[in-house]
Formats: structure tokens, sequence, C-alpha cells
């Protein structure tokens, strides 16, 4: 028994071997590699750390980075979760109409969905023409070269990874446990906080942490729709290699970062642990 449970095990560790090797050479060695420039160049220390986090320059970056990503995370629930629902009620044909539609925008190009934000945001684009032909406004906003651009750029973007792992759990949930909700006297209100989300909290965390994480290292939208003046982490950690070529500051910027998206992940983790066990 002994062996064959051995033997078992020594399989499953053969099979698992080609995505082992693949994750120690694309991820494990890269990161180890950089971190180790953070922490020798340009002299052996923690200085590029120190600097990192005790600037006030580098704290507003770090400021805009989290703030953009904690709004879009909000936004894109508060958006997702009808839309959600939407598609997992109504008629199988127009679901898998707009599915396909959600869907097309994520294989859309994403630079030339951030240019077509651009035109649209700009001071004499298709909104600010739109909100003076109504009445709104008198003179155009300004909607880009701000965070304000960087969050609706990135909403936008942002949307279909939280549909989808939303529209998955809520299309698992029996219509009839809102059924017998209602026959208990629960008004619509109640039945959506004390049953539907309850239930749709799987989804809402995994898209809620998988939109926030992927806001933090965002480069594309905010380097177009934001400008210099609203620098988000991702900025600049290419700002630091590409055009500063200071590996050590990039590296450690870097670093922190991807300390952060695993403290996140393992928080989730362990929330839902707990959760699962009550």
């Amino acid at each position: 028994m002994l062996s064959a449970t051995s033997g078992g095990r020594g399989s499953g560790l053969g099979f698992a071997m080609p995505a082992i090797l693949l994750l120690l050479a694309f991820f494990v060695i890269p990161v180890a590699f950089l971190l180790m420039r953070s922490v020798t160049e340009p002299a052996p220390g923690l200085q590029n750390y120190a600097t990192l986090l005790g600037s006030t320059t580098y704290a507003k970056i770090f400021f805009n980075t989290f703030f953009v990503a904690g709004v879009v995370t909000a936004i894109t629930v508060l958006i997702a979760f009808p839309v959600a629902w939407a598609l997992a009620i109504m008629p199988a044909r127009w679901s898998a109409v707009i599915f396909a539609v959600i869907l097309l925008s994520m294989w859309t190009n994403l630079l030339a969905r951030t240019y077509a934000w651009m035109v649209l945001l700009q001071q004499t684009g298709l909104i600010n023409r739109m909100l003076k032909a109504i009445g709104l406004i008198d003179q155009p906003l300004q909607l880009t070269n701000n965070l304000i651009g960087v969050t609706i750029g990135m909403v936008y973007i942002m949307l279909p990874f939280m549909i989808l792992p939303l529209l998955g759990v809520i299309r698992k949930i029996d219509p009839a446990i809102l059924q017998a909700a209602a026959l208990c006297g629960a008004t619509r209100a109640q039945a959506l906080r004390r049953v539907l989300l309850p239930l749709a909290g799987p989804g809402l965390a995994s898209g809620g942490l998988m939109v926030f994480v992927m806001s933090l290292g965002y480069f594309v939208t905010p380097s177009l729709l934001g400008g210099t003046a609203n620098m988000m982490l991702a900025e600049l950690i290419a700002q630091q290699v590409q055009s500063l070529v200071n590996w050590g500051m990039g590296g450690a910027a870097a670093f922190v970062l991807l300390v952060v998206t695993l403290g996140l992940y393992a928080v989730q983790l362990r929330f839902f642990d707990q959760a699962e066990a009550r």
C-alpha cells in the first residue's frame, strides 16, 4: 500500500514537473534576480527601499496607484453585478449576444481601446460635446491627463474581468432560494442583501481581487490617459528601467508591488477558508 501510494505521488510529481520547471524558469528565477538587483544596485543595501518608502514623491505615486485601483474595483462591482444578474436571468438568445459583445471588448486591442477613450474624453470629444448639447456644462470638462480619465478607461477595460466570475457564480444559484425568501416575507432589498449577495460572495471576491491586482500593475491606460503628473506604480517602474536605467529602484518598486499582490491573495484565501469552515 505504501509503495503504491509513494508511486502515485511520484507519478503525480512527474506529470507536474514541466509546469514546475516553467514556473521556475519564467517566474521564480527572474523575480529572484530582480530582488537581488534591488538590494545590490547602485550599492549593496536597502537604500532603494528606504528611498521608495520614505519619499513624498513616491508616496504620491503609491497613493495614486492604490486609490485608482480601489475606485476602479468599487465601480466595476457596482456596474458588473446588475449586468451579470441580467445575463443570468434573461432569455438565452439575448444573453448569448450580450456575452459575445463583452468577450469582443476583451479581444479588442488594448492600445486601440485606450486611444478610443482618448478621442472620446478630450475637450473636443464626443462626451464633452454631448454634455454641452444637453446643457449640463458650459465649458468642456478636463477628462484626460488626470485620474478621472484613468478611472474611466480602466473601468471599461476591467468590467469583463468582474462580470465573468460573477456570472459563473450567479448562474449556479437556484432561483428557488430567492422564491423561498419572497415566500417568507423578504422584500427584494432584503433578498438581495441577505440571500443573493452572500451566495455571490465568492464571485465578488475573486473578481474584485483580480480587478484590484490588475489595476495596481496596469501601464498602458494610466500612461496615455493620466499623464506624467498623475503617475502610477507601473509607470514608475517603466521610467526607472527604460529611461533612467536604474534597475535597483525599478526592481524595488516591482518587488513591493509583488509583495502587496501576494499579500492580498493570501488574505483572500484565509478569509474564504474561514468562511467555508463556518
